[in-house]
Formats: C-alpha cells, sequence, structure tokens
C-alpha cells in the first residue's frame, strides 16, 4: 500500500456527494460527505468529517528527478472533529487495478487484508482503525471481525473425469463413450478460448505467475522434498531456469490472451450420467494462455498411463492423439504448440511431486520430468513426443 509522510493535497468532492445541478433549491441539503461519514462514526462516533482530501504519491516538483509518479492505491485524507474538541486525521486507503499484481479484485482484497494483519507488528507504524469493502451501493462494510473467508457453491452431480480415467488404466482399453468424452473437452476447451481476454496485460500477469507463483513452477518446486527419488535439487534448479527462459519467449505474445479454466485437470471436470460436463474451481483469474488448459488436461493420458504398463498402448495412446487432434482441428491451433512447453513442464511437475501425488514411483516421476525436460528444450512441442515416455 503506497502511503506517504508528507505527499501531494487537494481537496476533492467529497464521496458521496451529489453534483449541484442535481439538487433543487426545495431538497435538503445532501450528506456533504456520503458514505465516509458513515464509515468513520461507525469507527468514532464521536467524531464529525471536516475535510477530505486526496493525497497524491508525492510532494515533488513535477521536473524533480526523484518524483514518484504512481503508488498501489489512491489514499484519502479525512479531517474529523472529536467530540472533546481535539481534531484527528486519518487516512482512508483503497485500492485500483494496475498491472503489479493487483489486476484481480482478489489481489486487492489481499493487500488489504495483509495490511490489517500486518501494520501492528512493526514500531511506530501507522496503526490500522478498521478494514472492509465497499459494497455496491456505497456503503462502507468493516470486515474486522472477519477470519478465514470462505466459499459456498452449487453440487455438480455426477463423477469426476479421474475416475474415467482410472477405469481405462485399469482394463487398458478405452469404450466409445470414453472417445466422446475426450472429443467433448477438447471441443468445450476451443470454445472456452474463443473468448479474448478482456483485461489489459493479465497475459503478461498469466506467464509470470505460471513461473513465480506459490502454485506456479517456483512454488511447486520448492514443494519437493529434498530426498525426491529422480529429482535433485540440480535437476529441478536446471528446469527452473529453462522455465524462466521460456517467460522471456511468452512475455509479449499479448494477442493471445484468453478466457481459460485455469486448472483444467481431471478431479476439476464432472461428468454426469447424460455425459454432461459440469466443471470446478477455475483459476487464476480465468484468463490467460490457451496451452495452460490443453496442457493440464493432456498431460494426464500420459500420467494415468504410467502406473498401468499395457495402457499406453492400449488406451492412452488414442486418447492423447484424439484430444490433441480435435482441439488443433477446431481452435485452427493458435499458436498453442508453440506455447505449450513451459505449461506441460508446470503441470509435469505438478504430477510429478510426492506433495500431490504421494504414490508415484520414481520411474514415473524420472518419465514425466524427462518429458518436460525435452519439451522445454525444443522450439515447439510435438504431441509425439509422448510416445518416448513408454518407450
Amino acid at each position: 500500500m503506497a502511503t506517504s509522510e508528507r505527499p501531494r493535497a487537494r481537496p476533492e468532492e467529497p464521496l458521496g456527494a451529489q453534483p449541484a445541478s442535481s439538487v433543487s433549491s426545495a431538497s435538503p441539503e445532501p450528506d456533504p460527505f456520503g458514505s465516509v461519514r458513515q464509515l468513520v462514526e461507525a469507527v468514532l462516533p464521536d467524531a464529525r468529517v471536516v475535510e477530505v482530501t486526496t493525497l497524491g504519491p508525492d510532494s515533488a516538483r513535477h521536473d524533480d528527478l526523484t518524483e514518484k509518479a504512481a503508488g498501489y492505491g489512491v489514499p484519502r485524507r479525512i479531517t474529523v472533529a472529536r467530540g472533546d474538541g481535539a481534531t484527528q486525521r486519518l487516512v482512508l486507503h483503497t485500492s485500483t487495478a494496475d498491472s503489479f499484481g493487483h489486476e484481480r479484485r482478489s489481489d486487492r482484497a489481499a493487500e488489504m487484508l495483509l495490511a490489517f494483519d500486518t501494520f501492528g507488528s512493526i514500531p511506530a507504524h501507522v496503526q490500522i482503525m478498521d478494514v472492509g469493502t465497499l459494497t455496491h451501493d456505497r456503503r462502507f462494510l468493516s470486515l474486522v471481525d472477519a477470519g478465514e473467508f470462505y466459499l459456498l457453491t452449487t453440487y455438480a452431480e455426477g463423477q469426476v473425469y479421474a475416475e474415467d480415467l482410472r477405469r481405462i488404466a485399469a482394463e487398458r482399453r478405452a469404450t466409445p463413450r470414453d472417445v466422446e468424452r475426450c472429443e467433448a473437452l477438447a471441443r468445450y476447451l476451443v470454445a472456452l478460448h474463443a473468448a479474448p481476454g478482456a483485461q489489459p496485460g493479465s497475459y503478461r500477469r498469466a506467464v509470470r505467475d505460471l513461473v513465480g507463483h506459490g502454485e506456479g513452477i517456483f512454488g511447486i518446486i520448492d514443494g519437493y522434498p529434498d530426498d525426491a527419488p529422480g529429482a535433485p535439487a540440480e535437476r529441478l534448479q536446471a528446469i527452473e531456469r529453462r522455465c524462466v527462459a521460456w517467460r522471456w519467449k511468452l512475455r509479449g505474445r499479448d494477442q493471445r490472451l484468453a478466457r481459460t479454466h485455469g486448472d483444467f485437470h481431471p478431479f476439476n471436470i464432472v461428468f454426469d450420467e447424460r455425459s454432461q460436463i459440469a466443471l470446478l474451481d477455475t483459476s487464476r483469474g480465468s484468463q490467460g494462455d490457451p496451452a495452460d488448459d490443453v496442457t493440464c488436461l493432456a498431460i494426464n493420458y500420459v500420467f494415468f498411463a504410467l502406473g498401468a504398463p499395457g495402457a499406453w498402448d492400449g488406451a492412452f495412446r488414442a486418447l492423447w492423439r484424439r484430444f490433441w487432434r480435435t482441439y488443433l482441428d477446431g481452435s485452427g491451433a493458435a499458436g498453442v504448440l508453440d506455447a505449450a512447453p513451459p505449461f506441460l513442464a508446470w503441470r509435469a511437475l505438478v504430477l510429478a511431486n510426492p506433495a500431490w501425488y504421494p504414490a508415484v514411483t520414481p520411474r514415473a516421476r524420472d518419465a514425466l520430468l524427462a518429458f518436460a525436460e525435452r519439451a522445454l528444450d525444443a522450439e515447439r512441442f510435438d504431441p509425439d513426443d509422448a510416445e518416448r515416455v513408454f518407450a
């Protein structure tokens, strides 16, 4: 959060005030400070708002080399008169979308909650008076008594797609319905990705999160135990370096931004008895590179085959090829193979990580990481390289 001891200030039209032209001479005088007054009086019942002033990020001259041009939000200084005659100043911090990790409303909420949790731990720091949200009708809603957040959703009737893949692995064959579902998932992604992303800067954010987020490549690698067979630190470091190089390859391809699910794996896909699809847990802002969703599902045809000798030849090879062909034909490819390697590597790192899949064997882990390494070393992903996993 951006604050300054002596920021540039300017008086402003009070939050919640009505334009003068909208008030007739017969109307009662509007509340001059609107929702700010409601907020302050809830926190300090004996206080009266006197002035609200917008604070800029810096008070330097515009031509000063050290002038700070931007901050993470638009703070407002609120001057109040207390019941005992004393004057007190408060600062109301709000947050705005930007390209520095605040594109999503959840990012901005996290910033405020982290401030609430930490400001009091630093000696001589300004103190938190309240934390909350501005409702759609411009009321301030306090979250001071809030703890962990929750989410309530509807329930998807049916069975997760992972159960289909387990059955296929056990039987070493795919039924016609399995092929139909595989094609349906590819077509679903074609339609999903046809909608372009709407928020500028989100592609660069998606690629940055792919590598650097706690749920991304860096975080997943940090989650490996030091003694994971087949994944020594040197190997993971080398994969990480390749992924960073791929970030720079993808970083400027903003035209690839599309609507995405963000976690399109078999435990987030539900089929009912009529083979209707329901999805769980869209992630990462639901915008990114289509290669994320495609590789997230596709690699599971390889993964489920690794634990069942003969299942690749008997079933999963056909599903792998059918999925890729259906998606590529339906989407016109759209560069997905050019962008796929780091996304494939990310998903391989998850599947090979014993924290996520404790039963994965050293052999399967080595095969998954080798699959990722070959993809990262290539200029363009070749789906036929999956054959080498089972060679």
